[in-house]
């Protein structure tokens, strides 16, 4: 079980062959690495899973490797995008291994040993989560990052300090850790280290984000969106090839917008950054790295509070919209999205004046 899909594995993968499992998508969601909140938004898992089907089969017709087998109807039956009658919450992937790297204090911070990762190493997810920015949107960890010394605008490809909305000429690509117990920014040549990918593979990996990122782009632009960024995940295959895997082009793994308003879990985010208990999260975190504490929950001192109710409805309109939208196929009873997007800035212009 995950914070927002369930994974039911049909044949487990094997040192040397990949299995089969099927993504279950629930309507959960989870936002700052907490796992699933306290609600659930509206037929959201539908959503995705339809988005990230149509994303995977267009992809496969340029020639990228995925994990995708195909979406389970009805009749339990594994059929492609085009041959289902009704939104399906049931996705069929090939399974590789997952290794997670082991975890331990030295001098009192939490390290983590990836040694076992290495070029030789195959059937298996790559411990990255791999980042394309197009822009910089208001609330891109991008920002934080440089405020707090973390990252220079050298070491982003900038040669000035960026502004919030601001486009970028070409697209920053960013990596970070993604089986730790919080998601790390790291350098390229830390994840080619830990990772146990060679200079071509690297090479690869950059190239296949820069193909995913053109094809989402272009995806998102049938709903009007902007495609500002997003996430990919990939493994190694049976054969040691690239292979994208998990969900790819959803509002939980880009970043959208729509005349500058974000149509992603970024409402979400947006809405819980005004609560104490994201200030207690980013505390909680803060002394879990000073302390060398994994379970950094544990030091969180509240629990989150439920979502606005007619926010929780908003944004499941926004998921279903952008699902019949993207793809072209009208699959759930709600409104355009322009006319949703109107509702959420009639909703916020309505609680700023509170």
């Amino acid at each position: 079980m995950g914070s927002v899909k369930d994974l039911q594995t049909i044949k487990a993968p094997t040192k040397d062959s990949m299995g089969v499992g099927r993504f279950h998508f629930s309507d959960r969601y989870s936002i700052f690495d907490w796992g699933e909140m306290p609600d659930l938004i509206d037929r959201k898992g539908e959503a995705l899973c339809m988005m990230s089907a149509y994303c995977f089969e267009k992809l496969e017709d340029k020639n990228v490797k995925t994990h995708y087998r195909g979406l389970v109807d009805k009749n339990e039956k594994t059929v492609g995008f085009e041959g289902l009658e009704q939104p399906s919450s049931i996705m069929e992937i090939n399974l590789v291994n997952v290794f997670k790297p082991n975890a331990h204090v030295k001098n009192g911070k939490l390290e983590y040993d990836y040694s076992f990762f290495t070029s030789k190493l195959r059937n298996h997810l790559i411990p990255l989560e791999i980042i394309y920015r197009n822009g910089l949107p208001q609330g891109s960890s991008v920002f934080k990052r440089l405020e707090q010394g973390q990252i220079t605008i050298r070491e982003l490809g900038l040669d000035h300090y960026p502004k919030a909305g601001e486009k970028l000429s070409k697209p920053i690509f960013d990596v970070s850790t993604k089986l730790e117990e919080k998601d790390r920014y790291i350098t390229w040549t830390e994840a080619q280290n830990i990772a146990g990918l060679t200079s071509r593979e690297l090479d690869e990996v950059k190239a296949l984000l820069l193909k995913v990122d053109e094809a989402i782009t272009d995806f998102a632009s049938r709903a009007s969106l902007v495609n500002e960024d997003g996430k990919i995940e990939l493994a190694f295959n049976d054969h040691r090839r690239l292979m994208l895997v998990d969900v790819v082009g959803t509002l939980d793994e880009c970043r959208f917008t729509f005349k500058e308003l974000h149509v992603s879990k970024e409402i979400a985010r947006q809405f819980y950054k005004k609560t104490g208990w994201y200030r207690d999260v980013e505390e909680a975190k803060k002394t879990a790295e000073v302390r060398g504490i994994k379970e950094w929950k544990s030091l969180c001192a509240s629990q989150p509070p439920k979502l606005d109710q007619a926010l929780r409805t908003i944004i499941g309109e926004m998921y279903m919209a952008v699902a019949n939208e993207m793809t072209g196929n009208r699959m759930f009873e709600v409104p355009r999205l322009a006319e949703i997007v109107k509702k959420y800035r009639d909703f916020s212009e309505k609680q700023e004046a509170q």
